[in-house]
């Protein structure tokens, strides 16, 4: 199971997007950007979150570390907004926080300095995982003393949404042609003979046992091997979308233009860095 927590301290809402997660402050002296069980998107955002960042960080992708927060509708007390009052109270109990990554970079920051068997392999992972929210528009990635870091996986596995139409994304191509890091010369192909083996049955497993069971359907066991076998079969499928994805990276971005720098930051990490500050 993925480490706990326990809030203490709510410190601010965060405005990105419409689930308002926030930064909080808990027992273990940690600070965490935590989503939240309530929020419009549902439940089923935040067990998307866990199982792609558990499964980047067994394939060795660089994502910040996962824990579930116990949270108190109390802490809300002091915020003015009673939307967010509200989010807390329904959100009592067990959510899902993020390591705060405190003095982050913006991805534009230094978009140029990703190497292309990084931006291989995580096209690569996008691709498997389904996930449609890494566009150069909006690229849910950070530059933390100074490695990349992968952060936003809510958008991912569509499929389960709908299980009834899961088969139909087992084959379903990847469109990369947005992608953030169509730019960097990304090693699809290398990517492939790297992290393609490394995608077991155990390694899936290890994965959804650290999905909580309350965030889960009626028969937790039996939907952990639903998602097991739909991401092996989307692994074994990939005759159907590794070919264009390929092609996608040969082809590079072109003339895509770039966010100016510090336009899709977070708000949570402030304002960026005056040019030529780095990072301590």
């Amino acid at each position: 199971m993925l480490p706990a927590v326990t809030a203490t301290r709510y410190v601010t809402p965060l405005r990105e997007g419409g689930s308002l997660p926030g930064l909080m402050e808990a027992d273990d002296l940690g600070t965490y950007v935590v989503k939240w069980r309530a929020a419009g998107q549902g439940v089923k955002v935040l067990v998307a979150e866990v199982i792609c960042a558990e499964l980047a960080r067994g394939l060795d992708l660089p994502v910040p570390a996962l824990v579930t927060v116990d949270v108190v509708p109390e802490l809300a007390v002091g915020e003015p907004d009673h939307e967010v009052q509200e989010l807390l109270q329904r959100s009592a109990g067990r959510n899902l926080g993020l390591d705060y990554l405190p003095g982050a970079l913006d991805f534009e920051a230094g978009a140029d300095g990703v190497d292309p068997e990084l931006a291989g392999r995580v096209l690569w992972f996008d691709a498997l995982i389904g996930n449609v929210d890494r566009s150069w528009r909006n690229p849910n990635m950070l530059f933390w003393h100074g490695r990349l870091q992968l952060i936003d996986h809510g958008a991912a596995l569509t499929f389960h949404h709908h299980w009834p139409g899961a088969e139909a994304a087992v084959t379903r191509p990847y469109d990369a042609s947005a992608h953030a890091l169509l730019e960097c010369d990304p090693r699809v192909a290398d990517a492939d003979a790297a992290l393609g083996g490394r995608v077991t049955r155990p390694l899936l497993e290890r994965v959804l046992a650290q999905v909580p069971d309350e965030w889960l359907e009626d028969e937790p066991d039996a939907l952990r091997i639903r998602y097991v076998d739909q991401l092996l079969a989307r692994l074994g499928a990939r005759d159907a979308w590794l070919p264009g994805l390929v092609a996608a990276a040969r082809a590079g971005g072109g003339a895509r233009r770039r966010a100016p720098r510090g336009k899709n930051r977070p708000s949570w990490l402030g304002p960026p860095p005056p040019e030529g500050v780095t990072q301590r």
